[in-house]
């Protein structure tokens, strides 16, 4: 197997030879002499550069026969910001691969999401990741296995086929390839936590420094829809630390639904998930990591946002702030309707009845959630005389409900962001703004930008940046292509809450 050509050889011999932890995730380092794959901050010495070799993924290391380095534990390494950053085939392919769609649907499946052929998904990936889509999958199996083995009591078989196995000869022998460990071996190695919460997986989900988390959780939190969503303050953690609060919701996901709990901890995020099906464990992991934007690089985004000397103190003062996305893009985009020139208290108000009245009850015996959000199927069913909103906004909430429904517009893990957003302003009652909040939160588009947003042009004319949204859309060229993160820096600093947000 031969390493990916985008690779920059000396730059990543000099990330592994400083330990740098910001390149945890772009690439691996495989050691041709011991035949194991690093993270390029693992604390070993590091290899002699000749004995060197770089791959952009996990599977494309085990594919070329190296197994993962049991002391830096490569695999609980952050994903990369590539993914995250990009709207083009490969970066939707593995927004979908890391969403399970290969494990539930094959690789006819991902094609098929992606419009393109098999053979086209295939070239293209095995081009820049030096893997196809069955390994990226398989190394993704692989890591769920691992989490489960190491934090669950659960007998092997159970693990095998919730990982995603066909069989537990193949779990056996894909663990023992990929950990030179048998599973039983992996859990004799993993560290005592106690007996925990029968039923609930305690897991670490690690980021790249910095982290601010007031702007992250505190928008969370004041949106949270209730029955939806909660803040518990000075909730316990499971996993180490002591943690201020912690912000559950529940979750719904292809096998069936879940609970998490997220609490920011110094160097990682302590998540305590229950599921009603474990086989949802990566998709809801992936999708957690996605609504923090855990795979950011914080030193990327600040070093562009630093280079404007009117933003360069905001980022100084706080570093590391992350965009607030969402664990389901159909439910963001309803919310963002019924947000639409309404304070926050009545967006919120707006979406508990529909909630309570349309979404599917669950039990929640560690706090006060009691509802998923409802499907758009259901919502499509509501008759809008019983919607509590103007004539013009029910119209935009049941177009939008039945585009949804009915498969004609996609806002998940495969949708192009350019083609979703001229779709999505074709619809009545979507402006600029409503389409531009989409995208950021939902679609995870880093460089969305909302330039007639009210707390933005206040925040900017506080600033001294202009106030126009035609001139603030001209100052912000010089910010992307992290628009989006500008607009976290420039709200922290509004002090006037939104009351009324525009369409």
């Amino acid at each position: 197997m031969q390493t990916a050509t985008h690779l920059d050889r000396e730059h990543c011999v000099r990330a592994v030879q400083s330990k740098d932890a910001r390149f945890d995730g772009w690439f691996f380092t495989a050691v041709l002499t011991t035949r194991i794959y690093c993270r390029p901050s693992c604390p070993v010495v590091p290899p002699k550069p000749e004995n060197m070799t770089f791959y952009p993924s996990a599977a494309a290391c085990q594919q070329a026969g190296f197994r993962a380095c049991k002391r830096c534990r490569p695999d609980t390494s952050p994903g990369s910001p590539e993914w995250n950053q990009r709207a083009d085939l490969v970066a939707r392919a593995m927004r979908l691969i890391a969403d399970g769609v290969v494990d539930r649907e094959g690789v006819p499946g991902l094609a098929g999401r992606l419009g393109y052929s098999t053979r086209q998904v295939e070239r293209q990936l095995l081009a820049e990741l030096g893997a196809g889509p069955l390994a990226l999958a398989r190394a993704q199996r692989a890591q769920t296995a691992r989490l489960l083995i190491e934090t669950t009591p659960l007998p092997m078989a159970e693990i095998a086929f919730a990982a995603g196995f066909s069989s537990i000869r193949t779990f056996n022998d894909t663990v023992r390839e990929v950990f030179a460990l048998t599973p039983s071996e992996l859990r004799a190695r993993a560290p005592r936590s106690g007996a925990g919460t029968p039923g609930v997986l305690s897991l670490r989900l690690p980021f790249r420094a910095p982290l601010n988390p007031s702007n992250l959780f505190g928008h969370l939190a004041a949106t949270a829809v209730p029955g939806v969503e909660e803040w518990l303050p000075h909730c316990p953690n499971g996993v180490g630390g002591t943690p201020t609060g912690a912000y559950r919701r529940t979750l719904r996901l292809p096998y069936g639904h879940g609970i998490v709990s997220l609490t920011p901890c110094p160097d990682h995020i302590a998540c305590r998930l229950t599921l009603s099906d474990l086989r949802d464990l990566p998709v809801a992991i992936s999708r957690c990591r996605r609504m923090l934007d855990l795979d950011a690089d914080p030193v990327a985004v600040d070093d562009r946002l630093r280079t404007d000397p009117l933003l360069a103190p905001l980022v100084d003062e706080a570093p590391g702030r992350r965009v607030p996305r969402t664990v389901d893009e159909a439910e963001f985009a309803v919310r963002a309707v019924l947000g639409q020139q309404v304070s926050t208290a009545a967006a919120r108000t707006h979406a508990a009845r529909l909630v309570t009245a349309h979404g599917k009850p669950l039990d929640d015996p560690e706090g006060g959630l009691t509802h998923l959000f409802p499907a758009p199927e259901a919502l499509a069913a509501v008759d809008p005389e019983t919607l509590a909103m103007p004539r013009t906004r029910r119209t935009t909430f049941t177009t939008l409900v039945r585009e949804l429904a009915d498969g004609r517009l996609h806002l998940g893990a495969e949708a192009d962001w350019a083609e979703t957003r001229a779709r999505l302003l074709g619809l009545p009652g979507f402006g600029p703004w409503t389409v531009d909040v989409i995208a950021m939160r939902a679609l995870g588009d880093p460089d969305a930008f909302l330039p007639t947003d009210l707390g933005i042009r206040r925040a900017a004319q506080e600033l001294g940046l202009p106030g126009t949204p035609a001139a603030l859309t001209a100052r912000a060229e010089a910010w992307r292509p992290w628009r989006a993160y500008a607009v976290q820096y420039l709200w922290a600093t509004d002090s006037h809450p939104i009351n009324f947000l525009p369409v």
